[in-house]
């Protein structure tokens, strides 16, 4: 991450190397989604991204609250007593009467006992009763009685934006618990406050007398000069019509949705609709833009994604107009820069978390596609909707009084001044910010206050990434009911004749538990000293590791090498998942111990803790190289007690999995060029990709324009020299034209192919 300031150095830092929970906020155009995406990228930790809605979720490249956690839609009461029946709309969930929640797939329990660092994003749309929900839910399935079940957690979000929802008839019952509604008034903060890390430095604005007002009227400190400032930009006679690149912000739904649809229809020419192509699940309720986008030539557009590609022509909020349609081709002008682009579409996935059985990481799971034009009509849009965008020019419609925050968000949307126009006069009444917010504001701490911190929870963070490496009281209980099971067993049932092996096994870990006891003791006296001597933690940690391993790693061999015959056996898929949860943990115990010899390492060479440093290939390949030596010495050795077949109950579990690298997450085109390096065709690697095949074609176009690939990889040499003879003449703009001459000898496909070589031939 290029000039990254020190605000977003700490916030890197507290994540990677200490346990503590932060919340990250800034003002608007602070890049915070920037450093979002770099914190995914660096940390060693398990993340898991979540949002209060879906598009929210979509947008973070998460999922939501509630799936994630599967709660219901009911607020939360912190209590054990019985929920209070309120009404038939609004409903409450109590300790008690949420647990009926909690029993899942063992996919998802999997991904709650693996999680590290819980990011949740658009954070000040999160309820306080809901955070204290997910709070009780991580405790209960964790079996851990602190906060989240010792998860950290990362809010990110701006407080002054985007507030949370509650009804009035909520409010009368949830404010006998709760001071507020904000996450910051939940009981699980109160108890475990966040360190509080603001971005300051604005990337979106760089005029400074729009900065000051923009932090007055955030701070609730606007004067009459700043109000002056900005109405020297009330226009109230502004003609829409004959200023083109101006969007309206409006607080009405209704309204914007008006403005747009009377400017399309009194636009002349034919109507155009375009539909997404949806691949497999991707839910109604997640779509990101209207599933019916009605286009006309002249039609003021704005795209809601960046531009992926290296020429970032376009970005979130940038306006334009169409120029010329066709079934399969959006033309879009800029005029201020006099430049005219084809829209691509968009790829938006809809995931799901699960965790690798051999590197034991959380990793995404793509459970569907929705490909479509990032654009909708911009005429007008709300304030609620102009939330992440960056506006050149906007004409504020503020008729009505703004709700609190309101005029901060409207304005900050803008780059400039100069941009502005408002259709009457900005008052100071009603823009006043929620007195909450401002009031936790001020609590945040120093620069001198948060090195401190940072220093003290880093130790802390050793210390007990180090003691819980050796805390093995789970995995023993977990033996011990795995051992107890087996008195129900009838001699002739599958999982009889691994009754010997089970007991030896249990064995084995409580005969370390007593002296890793002990050494977790030695380990609090160390920690506790004033100054922790961290050259002998780590002379203690090298003879612990040495003494302990060998143990652990004879429990994993035994266990792997079970889990195999296991599953080649029929009628046995209840035991393979005892096995497989024991494996889960056996696993981590043993990840645990690796990383912890690997964490002194870099503490003592005063490297950054980070994936990078932390995840070393012994590491990342222990289970694989465990299992592909136990699979080599059973083909050599083939026993009795493996029968030829067995129940494919497995091949999910199983199944080839993508490595976790610290490299940044592949673009989508590079992702389909590595399928094709595999020599996949163009309808395998849409299948793999839950893609359509127009979609992995226009990758390939794109491929072919940044020289990875050409086009005689894709197509044949005479359908190429075919389309040599139709491109003659070619103005280089629209293939819409070649299209209707050629009619079906020529593809969509293809005429993108041809064009996408035209300039890397030459």
């Amino acid at each position: 991450m290029e000039d990254i300031s020190a605000a977003a150095s700490y916030a890197l830092r507290f994540i990677n190397q200490t346990n503590r929970s932060v919340f990250l906020t800034g003002k608007a155009g602070t890049g915070k989604t920037t450093l979002l995406k770099e914190i995914i990228r660096t940390t060693h930790k398990n993340v898991v991204v979540v949002a209060p809605t879906g598009i929210a979720a979509l947008n973070a490249g998460g999922v939501t609250i509630h799936s994630m956690f599967q709660l219901p839609f009911a607020g939360f009461l912190p209590t054990h007593s019985q929920p209070p029946h309120f009404s038939d709309t609004v409903r409450f969930e109590t300790k008690d009467s949420l647990r009926r929640h909690f029993a899942m797939r063992a996919e998802k329990k999997s991904v709650i006992l693996n999680m590290e660092l819980l990011v949740i994003d658009e954070v000040s749309m999160l309820r306080a009763d809901l955070l204290d929900a997910i709070d009780y839910m991580l405790r209960s399935i964790r079996h851990k009685n602190m906060a989240f079940g010792g998860v950290q957690v990362l809010y990110i979000g701006d407080l002054l934006q985007l507030p949370p929802v509650v009804r009035n008839e909520e409010w009368a019952v949830l404010q006998n618990y709760y001071r507020g509604k904000f996450f910051f008034h939940s009981q699980v903060v109160q108890h475990n406050p966040p360190v509080y890390i603001e971005l300051d430095k604005i990337y979106r604005q760089t005029d400074a007398r729009f900065i000051g007002v923009l932090n007055n009227l955030r701070n609730n400190i606007i004067t009459n000069d700043d109000l002056k400032v900005l109405n020297e930009f009330v226009n109230p006679n502004f003609d829409l019509k004959n200023n083109q690149g101006y969007i309206t912000l409006t607080t009405h739904n209704a309204k914007a949705d008006a403005m747009n649809a009377t400017a399309l229809d009194e636009l002349d020419g034919k109507e155009h609709f375009y539909v997404p192509e949806i691949v497999d699940d991707f839910p109604e309720k997640l779509y990101p833009v209207e599933h019916t986008l009605r286009l006309k030539v002249g039609a003021q557009v704005m795209f809601v994604k960046n531009d992926l590609s290296p020429e970032k022509r376009y970005f979130n909020g940038k306006i334009g107009v169409i120029k010329s349609l066709s079934k399969e081709e959006v033309l879009v002008h800029f005029p201020e820069d006099n430049i005219t682009i084809e829209a691509e579409r968009y790829e938006w996935q809809n995931v799901r978390y699960v965790v690798d059985d051999i590197t034991k990481e959380i990793k995404e799971d793509i459970l569907g596609t929705f490909v479509h034009y990032p654009l909708k009509l911009a005429w007008a849009i709300t304030v609620h909707k102009s939330q992440g965008l960056t506006f050149d020019k906007a004409v504020l419609d503020v008729s009505q009084v703004f709700m609190p925050g309101q005029a901060y968000v409207a304005l900050s949307r803008l780059r400039s001044l100069n941009g502005l126009i408002l259709l009457s006069p900005m008052r100071m009444n009603g823009i006043s910010n929620d007195a909450d917010v401002m009031d936790y504001a001020s609590g945040k701490a120093g620069e001198d206050e948060m090195e401190h911190s940072l220093q003290r929870e880093t130790v802390n963070f050793v210390g007990n990434f180090l003691k819980d490496s050796f805390d093995w009281q789970d995995l023993a209980t977990l033996w011990q009911k795995h051992k107890m099971s087996y008195l129900h067993e009838g001699e002739k049932s599958v999982k009889h004749r691994y009754r010997e092996w089970a007991y030896r096994q249990e064995d084995n870990i409580h005969n370390v538990l007593d002296a890793s006891g002990k050494f977790m003791k030695q380990l609090d006296s160390l920690f506790a000293q004033q100054e922790v001597d961290m050259a002998f933690v780590n002379e203690r940690i090298l003879k612990a590791v040495d003494y302990f391993f060998p143990a652990m790693d004879s429990m994993a061999t035994g266990l792997y090498s079970k889990m195999e015959e296991v599953v080649r056996l029929k009628r046995a898929k209840a035991f393979f998942e005892e096995l497989a949860e024991l494996e889960e943990l056996q696993t981590a115990a043993l990840m645990r111990l690796l990383k912890s010899k690997r964490l002194m390492e870099v503490v003592l060479a005063g490297e950054t803790i980070s994936k990078e440093s932390l995840i070393t290939a012994q590491i990342q390949n222990y289970r694989k190289n465990k299992i592909e030596d136990i699979r080599a010495i059973m083909r050599a050795n083939p026993t009795t007690i493996v029968e030829e077949e067995g129940e494919d109950y497995t091949a999910q579990r199983y199944a080839p999995k993508k490595k976790k690298t610290g490299e940044p997450k592949k673009t989508t085109l590079e992702e389909t060029y590595d399928l094709w390096k595999q020599n996949l065709t163009v309808a395998q690697i849409a299948e793999r990709r839950k893609l359509t095949e127009t979609t992995i074609l226009s990758h390939f176009a794109g491929l072919i324009q940044t020289g990875k690939a050409i086009i005689e990889d894709v197509l044949a040499q005479d359908k190429i020299e075919a389309l040599r003879e139709a491109f003659i003449g070619f103005d280089g703009e629209s293939l819409n034209g070649l299209k209707e001459k050629y009619g079906d000898r020529f593809t969509w496909g293809e005429l993108r192919l041809y064009k996408a070589g035209l300039g890397v031939t030459k």
